[in-house]
């Protein structure tokens, strides 16, 4: 862990927040190529959510939440921790992580926590106009069900698929950016018949672990648990957590749930209309019955198959995995970043030989931004002077094609085009250009 955490400070992947001003813990900054690979993270899983399937739509919903909407949830009630403090150190910790040096007869009895941020709403802090900083996105894809339906027209089953910030009050943050208190999340709702619920979740199982392996991490790093009854969330029917060997340890990556229908039924009104299968708290404010008529004309509450992942923690992992340090035949070793193509923060590095030679630097910006126009991701122009220093740059930063412009490219039209991953280099035509680099980031 601490190798990655000098690597993302050293080349500008994340930073502690307010740095200047001492941090803010459990608070991170996600600098130049940060951005740009958790981009690419976001954007691998809503093509594969939202375009590869004909039966998912996409949603950005509000951080500020009415409390209406994580009081029928339940998260007012049981989105808390036990707390304890120690009298000897003058510390508090969750009552499950209290750290060897502290005696038990120094704890206080546990004291439950409640986990969300609170906001004044309006110009008056009395206590009573608030709003709550969101704890997930899912509550607001369960309060937008009957918006989408009736917009889209969808029929059984189908999704609503969301990425965004949430946060949670966490009292002990650790592990970089594992836990944290300012996070995005990438959810799933899934919407789905009772009956075929079971089916459908191990299905999202598969789907999931293949699109981890898509992204550069492997089964080898996976352990799936099947979250014993009496761990699961009072509204789980079953749980698949997908756990990975992180540097701190085997945790989890995303968890794929079976709601069952108890968020749509806690939302709902008139529920002793419905025939609400889960235990949910009387609703006397909602003005939605958010149900489908079934064949027979009879109301029905979906039944939801929820894949959810935080973004920070599949950073972690990609990065972790992608970390590699290789002996050379010189003698010296190298840092590289073996990332996906299609996650790499720069896709490609235009190298003139000379930086102070014009024809050079001029050819290489020329090719640097039809390169650019290609819309693979961000191409960028490394003119250092210094070849050799270019090259592990951009193998550390995870830079899979670094292209070299030299005397020959003036006279020949071609370029040497360098391999990240195997280092071997190869001379082509500058009009061939586009059509190599865009298989290989696509690949």
């Amino acid at each position: 862990m601490d190798e990655l955490v000098a690597l993302c400070k050293r080349r500008g992947f994340i930073y502690q927040s307010s740095d200047i001003y001492g941090g803010l813990q459990g608070v991170y900054d996600f600098g130049p190529l940060g951005v740009e690979l958790k981009n690419n993270i976001k954007k691998a899983w809503w093509e594969s959510m939202v375009y590869e399937n004909d039966d998912i739509e996409g949603l950005d919903s509000s951080i500020l939440t009415n409390p209406l909407v994580l009081k029928y949830s339940g998260h007012e009630d049981t989105f808390s921790d036990p707390m304890v403090d120690c009298k000897s150190c003058g510390l508090r910790f969750r009552s499950d992580q209290v750290p060897d040096m502290c005696k038990k007869d120094d704890l206080t009895e546990p004291r439950q926590f409640n986990l969300m941020f609170k906001t004044n709403v309006g110009p008056i802090d009395d206590g009573e106009s608030f709003a709550y900083l969101r704890p997930e996105t899912a509550q607001q894809i369960f309060t937008n069900f009957k918006n989408v339906l009736d917009s889209t027209s969808r029929a059984l089953p189908f999704g609503i698929a969301q990425m965004g910030k949430a946060f949670r009050n966490e009292i002990t943050p650790r592990n970089f950016i594992f836990r944290v208190r300012e996070f995005e999340q990438m959810e799933l709702e899934y919407f789905v018949k009772p009956g075929t619920d079971e089916d459908i979740h191990s299905s999202w199982v598969q789907k999931r672990l293949s699109w981890w392996n898509d992204q550069g991490v492997p089964m080898e790093s996976i352990e799936l648990y099947d979250v014993p009854s009496d761990e699961l969330a009072h509204y789980s029917k079953k749980t698949i957590d997908i756990m990975y060997k992180f540097p701190h340890g085997l945790e989890e990556l995303e968890g794929i749930a079976n709601r069952t229908d108890f968020d749509l039924g806690s939302h709902s009104k008139k529920q002793d209309e419905l025939n609400i299968k889960s235990k949910v708290i009387k609703n006397k404010d909602s003005n939605s019955k958010l149900a489908i008529q079934n064949d027979n004309g009879d109301w029905e509450i979906p039944y939801v198959i929820e894949p959810s992942a935080g973004v920070e923690r599949g950073f972690l992992a990609i990065l972790n995995e992608a970390y590699k340090i290789e002996d050379l035949d010189d003698g010296k070793t190298r840092v590289v970043l073996n990332l996906k193509p299609h996650l790499s923060p720069v896709k490609i590095a235009v190298i003139p030989l000379k930086k102070n030679n014009d024809d050079i630097v001029k050819l290489a910006k020329n090719i640097k931004n039809n390169l650019q126009k290609l819309g693979m991701g961000r191409v960028i122009l490394e003119n250092t002077g210094n070849i050799g220093k270019s090259y592990r740059k951009n193998d550390e930063i995870g830079t899979p094609i670094c292209i070299t412009v030299d005397f020959d490219s003036l006279e020949n039209s071609d370029v040497t085009i360098r391999d990240r991953d195997t280092m071997k280099q190869i001379r082509i035509k500058i009009d061939e250009l586009s059509n190599f680099c865009f298989d290989k980031i696509k690949s």
